[in-house]
Order: C-alpha cells, then sequence, then structure tokens
C-alpha cells in the first residue's frame, strides 16, 4: 500500500495536536485503551468536548504547558493509504526538532490560525519547508468556526500566503479551510463552509500524488558492508551491502567505484538468498561484481555514465543542533552514509536570522541557527545536490570531542 509522510508545523496554539487528534479521531484510528485513557485524563476543550490534542502530547512537559517541543509521530491507515504524520514544535526554540522531522516528509501542512493570519513564525516554519526541499505544501486555515466561516477571511489569508511563497523556492501550495475542533472539513465536507469546493483533508491526503522530483534518478549505492565470509562452503564470496539511494541498478551495469575510480560489472544481485536481476530506489540488496577490486565501506558504487559530484570543497546549507556554539577553528567530523571525514570550516557565508529571514555575515552559529558555510574535507566526498537527492545530499556533522552530532546539512554545490 502506498505510503504519505507528512509533517503538521504552525504556530503555538494554531491547533496542531488538535488536527491530528481529530484525524485519528475521524477515521477510528484510536485504540480503546488510549481513548479510555484520554477520558481518565480528563482534559477538556472550552465546550465541553475532549481534547484530542493530548493524543501527540507524549511529553509530560507538554501535557502541562500546552505546546508541542519534541516531534511527535503517528501512524494510521486507510482503505487506500497509510500515513506517518510528524507533529513539529511550533516554537523558535525548536527549530532543530522541526528539520529532523521534517527532512523526509513528502508533504508540510501549514496550519494558519484564521483570527491570525499569516504571521511570522509561519514565515519562518515555510523558509524550512523550503529549505528541505518538500515537494508538497498544504496551508490549513485552522479556526475557521471562531470567524463565522467567513469566506473573505480565508480569501485574505491565502493571498498574504501566495505573497509569501514568491520569495521561496515552493512550486506546489493547496489550502483547505477547517476547524479541528469542531470537525469541520477534516474527514468529511462541512456544511457549514459551502462556498469551499475541494475536498476535505482526509481525501486530499488519500488523493495527492507524491511528486518525487527532488529524488535523483541517477544509480547510487553507498557500500554500507563488505560482506566476506571466507568459509568452507563460501572461500570466494564477496559481496558489497547497501540501499540503493538513486536510480536503479541492474545485472550486466557497468559502475564505477567512488572515489577511487575504479570500474566493473555488475554480476549478481541479491535479496534475503534470492537473485535479482534489478535493485530499485530504496531497495537494500547485495551487490556483486565481475572483478575484485579495492572497495570499502563508505565507497559509492555509480553507473558508469551517471557520475555524482565528487569535490573536497563544497558548500552546504546547515542547521546548527547543539547548545555549544560553532568553533570555526575546530575540525569537526562528516558523516555521510557509511564514509566519515575530517572537514574544515572555510567560511561562515551567511547566517539567516530566523525571526526575519534576513543574511548577515555574523560567523557566530549557536544553537537553532541556520545559514550556509563552505567546507573543505581531508578527501574527496560523492554527492548530490540535496534539492535533486536528499538522501545522497544531506550529511550530519559530528563534534569529534564528545562524538555528538551537531549539525544537520543539505550541500549545495562544490566550490572546487
Amino acid at each position: 500500500m502506498d505510503l504519505l509522510k507528512f509533517i503538521t508545523a504552525g504556530s503555538v496554539d494554531d491547533g496542531k495536536s488538535t488536527l491530528i487528534g481529530r484525524l485519528l479521531y475521524d477515521t477510528d484510528s484510536i485504540l480503546d485503551d488510549q481513548l479510555e485513557a484520554i477520558q481518565r485524563a480528563n482534559r477538556k476543550n472550552n465546550d465541553g468536548t475532549l481534547d484530542l490534542a493530548i493524543l501527540t502530547d507524549g511529553l509530560k512537559a507538554e501535557r502541562e504547558q500546552g505546546i508541542t517541543i519534541d516531534v511527535a509521530y503517528k501512524y494510521f491507515q486507510t482503505d487506500s493509504r497509510k500515513f506517518i504524520i510528524a507533529d513539529a514544535p511550533g516554537h523558535i526554540q525548536y527549530t532543530r526538532n522541526m528539520v529532523t522531522g521534517a527532512s523526509n516528509a513528502d508533504l508540510a501542512i501549514i496550519l494558519i490560525d484564521a483570527r491570525k493570519g499569516v504571521i511570522e513564525q509561519t514565515r519562518r516554519h515555510s523558509f524550512l519547508v523550503s529549505l528541505l526541499a518538500i515537494p508538497n505544501i498544504l496551508v490549513c486555515v485552522n479556526k475557521m468556526d471562531m470567524v463565522d466561516y467567513d469566506e473573505a477571511v480565508f480569501e485574505k489569508i491565502k493571498t498574504d500566503y501566495e505573497r509569501l511563497t514568491e520569495n521561496l523556492d515552493i512550486k506546489q501550495v493547496d489550502y483547505i479551510p477547517v476547524s479541528a475542533l469542531k470537525g469541520d472539513n477534516i474527514a468529511t465536507p462541512s456544511a457549514n463552509i459551502p462556498w469551499y469546493r475541494g475536498k476535505p483533508l482526509l481525501a486530499f491526503l488519500e488523493t495527492l500524488h507524491v511528486s518525487h522530483q527532488y529524488e535523483n534518478q541517477q544509480a547510487r549505492f553507498p557500500v554500507q558492508w563488505v560482506i566476506r565470509p571466507q568459509t568452507d562452503e563460501l572461500p570466494d564470496y564477496r559481496g558489497y551491502a547497501g540501499r540503493v539511494v538513486g536510480g536503479t541498478f541492474s545485472v550486466g551495469d557497468r559502475i564505477t567505484v567512488l572515489p577511487s575510480g575504479f570500474s566493473s560489472t555488475i554480476s549478481h544481485i541479491e535479496l534475503a538468498s534470492e537473485s535479482l536481476h534489478t535493485a530499485e530506489n530504496g531497495a537494500s540488496v547485495i551487490l556483486h561484481l565481475a572483478d575484485d577490486i579495492d572497495i570499502s565501506r563508505g565507497d559509492m558504487l555509480v553507473k558508469q555514465n551517471e557520475q555524482p559530484i565528487v569535490s573536497q570543497s563544497f558548500e552546504s546549507e546547515i542547521c546548527w543542533m547543539d547548545t555549544t556554539p560553532l568553533d570555526l577553528n575546530q575540525v569537526y567530523l562528516l558523516q555521510q552514509h557509511g564514509r566519515t571525514a575530517k572537514v574544515k570550516i572555510q567560511e561562515v557565508i551567511y547566517r539567516v536570522d530566523i525571526e526575519t529571514l534576513e543574511k548577515s555575515a555574523n560567523g557566530h552559529f549557536g544553537l537553532n541557527d541556520i545559514g550556509r558555510i563552505q567546507f573543505k574535507s581531508a578527501e574527496p566526498l560523492a554527492f548530490d545536490q540535496y534539492t535533486s537527492n536528499k538522501a545522497n545530499g544531506g550529511a550530519i556533522i559530528i563534534d569529534p570531542r564528545n562524538n555528538l552530532t551537531v549539525a544537520a546539512l543539505m550541500i549545495t554545490k562544490s566550490t572546487g
């Protein structure tokens, strides 16, 4: 069954958790013991109904404060599709959590309070969605019940948001007026919004065509493990295990090993002891080559006529995730797939003011800061631009002093 991964984002009190709770409730996706726990919690809305937001408020601090702090993942399915929902925190101090939750999303639902319209946090979340190359955006104008389901309010917000996206790399945006609290336009069309002719939220999610234009169709296979049993039964067995992160590989394809540049031909593809002729994007398989050449964990196999960028100098968008600020003099470790390389910062090109989205040359990078940096690595790396292949254009930075992940990277281009 087809899978849709989507994230919800919005300002504090825009109703993200309520929207997800309503969606789960209206699709009978809440287990009986969960429903009983909600009833026992006795957290009520102003009209006396159950507060469904408690379904995604997993942390004690979230329940006490009524805000989302960490990313909460929920799973449900209908007859036509499976869904993974990431409920992302809206507050600025949890930007790193939103970046983490949104990195693999097919769709971003931006919630806007009908009473407040497009605000600073709407701009910030939309910027992050653009940065992470999420291909589809759905703007849910929530709390329509609190503005008497006024069409003019909805149309003004739509116009304001269209103006906002003119300066962002966002291609596909849809709009739905909803009331998560009352259930309007969530699972079924709302009689309170007769002027809206589109689909309700659930039908939209079930029928959305997910664009994968950002997924590079060129074949990429990072080697995660070299399998050499060297037993009496398998004295000559040599296989390379990993996951295809772009395009397809077939028996007979000529491949190049990066960064060494050695070439060979795929002689056999194996999955759970069964032979395959083709391994498609996303498949975890073992590749066998016709020649015994030097290949190690972290190397990448590519088709001979589909070369990625190979460089030691590159620019990258970066989200800093550590409480210790970026140290311009520190040697960090960059991890991409199974390869780890030492990197130095050549230049801080700019840092984005997450409130105003203005760019400055301020070299200070602290927790949740976002910007663009030029790196120099100790050895060549094989990568694609993040906007064309997320899996091969993304990486993390590790601080070798404490082995903590301190940043997420979205590689933009080679600079050497």
